[in-house]
């Protein structure tokens, strides 16, 4: 067996742990399968706003890589340099110690980081939503602010603490935004003593309405969902400042508050640029066939690569969680036609409608291109991701239903301090390493 080939596979997000998957499956052991991720967890991320919330417990989005990639060997450890020519990836593993691993094939599927913009303050006071570590930081952040509030006697003190401000309106925002406001309505029922205070969530973007990859008639609807309940959205503004007290909106406006969520996207990971290869906007430049010109040997897909949309021509493919998983079927079939085991197939794929979650019984889809909303909604988008999560879907269930009957636990557990999870961080799922 030694004179196996070795496919190394960088990153268990959507795109390398379905092409991880997919290979074992067509090798059946006539190759060598090594992923190199620094969790020992496939995270589904569109469920991550309802574990900041408290609906689910964190280990359901946490899908075990042991046990759902069987023949596939997982190395605990971090990429951090790609030497192509020697065909040599070098990582750190989960104790700081130095790894070399050789390769025959490379899949590069690291995935995506925070995108910060220059604004003053915003990589001191604001955080991200792209890990465990940083949904759990945030529920005890919000559930802390209530509880400060309640212990304040000084009325802009409390007014600051129960005003919550989101930057960015797309999926990842407006759901945190939509799920975090529930949470702390709650807590804030729980004690008499803020019974007049209101709350105060904003959304903010500088795009010129909530859910821009949405259909406009859905941003509609799901704007209207939000403002109903309270949110106070501001398209076409943005964060010009951030400082300890509050943030000043690019209106000249200043909101004074103890929290800034960032949620304004996502950026390639700082690995693909240090490659030398060419590259789109920080994305790893690819063929149709998601393989790196000039080097058979490496492929990427997922949120690392430019990937040619033949739907689209003369643009990219979206980086989107159903793209980048259909991509790592792509990418795994093509590497086993590269060994003569598939035929090798160009990557062309239209999205098949949105989902999204508005906390609630509220929600807002397009499957397949038909409009929904309201409960018609939220059962399509809970079906969708009990059909996308590769594993757990009965304990994902179960909390679903544990929320409709049970009042919510509004307790913070202090696991994850804010000074582990900044803004800058490159490994934000590990809140004790340390970014080289």
């Amino acid at each position: 067996m030694a004179d196996r080939q070795r496919v190394v596979i960088a990153g268990a997000g959507f795109a390398g742990f379905t092409a991880a998957r997919r290979l074992s499956r067509l090798a059946k052991g006539a190759i060598e399968i090594v992923l190199v991720n620094p969790t020992d967890y496939f995270l589904y991320l569109p469920l991550l706003p309802e574990v900041a919330a408290g609906v689910l417990d964190p280990r359901k989005v946490a899908i075990p890589l042991s046990g759902n990639l069987p023949g596939v060997r997982h190395l605990l450890a971090a990429v951090d340099r790609v030497d192509a020519d020697a065909r040599r990836v070098e990582c750190t593993d989960a104790e700081g110690n130095r790894r070399e691993l050789r390769y025959d094939r490379l899949l590069l599927a690291v995935g995506s980081v925070n995108k910060l913009l220059p604004i003053p303050g915003v990589a001191e006071h604001a955080h991200g939503f792209r890990s465990i570590a940083e949904a759990l930081y945030l529920r005890d952040h919000l559930i802390r602010q209530i509880e400060l509030a309640d212990a304040s006697d000084d009325p802009k003190e409390r007014e600051a603490r129960c005003t919550f401000v989101v930057v960015g309106a797309g999926y990842t925002g407006t759901e945190v935004a939509a799920q975090g406001q529930l949470l702390t309505r709650d807590a804030k029922r729980r004690r008499p003593g803020l019974r007049d205070q209101p709350d105060r969530w904003l959304l903010v973007d500088k795009a010129p309405r909530i859910l821009p990859e949405l259909d406009e008639r859905l941003s509609r609807t799901a704007h209207r969902t939000l403002v109903g309940r309270g949110l106070d959205i501001r398209p076409g503004i943005t964060v010009s400042e951030a400082t300890a007290d509050g943030v000043k909106l690019s209106d000249g406006e200043f909101v004074p508050t103890r929290s800034l969520i960032w949620c304004v996207g996502v950026r390639p990971d700082p690995l693909v640029e240090s490659l030398g290869l060419p590259t789109e906007r920080g994305r790893l430049l690819v063929d149709e066939y998601l393989s790196v010109p000039g080097r058979p040997e490496i492929f990427a897909c997922g949120d690392a690569a430019a990937v040619p949309d033949l739907t689209r021509p003369g643009e990219y493919t979206a980086m989107t969680a159903q793209h980048a998983t259909r991509q790592g079927t792509r990418a795994a079939d093509n590497i086993a036609a590269s060994y003569g085991r598939k035929e090798r197939r160009p990557y062309r794929h239209g999205d098949l409608g949105f989902v999204v979650d508005l906390g609630g019984a509220k929600a807002a889809a397009n499957p397949l291109g038909v409009p929904l909303s309201g409960l018609a909604a939220k059962a399509v988008t809970r079906g969708y991701h009990l059909l996308a999560v590769p594993g757990g879907r009965t304990r994902i269930a179960g909390n679903w239903l544990l929320d409709a009957v049970l009042p919510r636990q509004t307790v913070q557990l202090d696991l994850v301090r804010g000074s582990a999870v900044p803004l800058d961080s490159t490994t934000p799922e590990r809140p004790h390493a340390q970014d080289g």
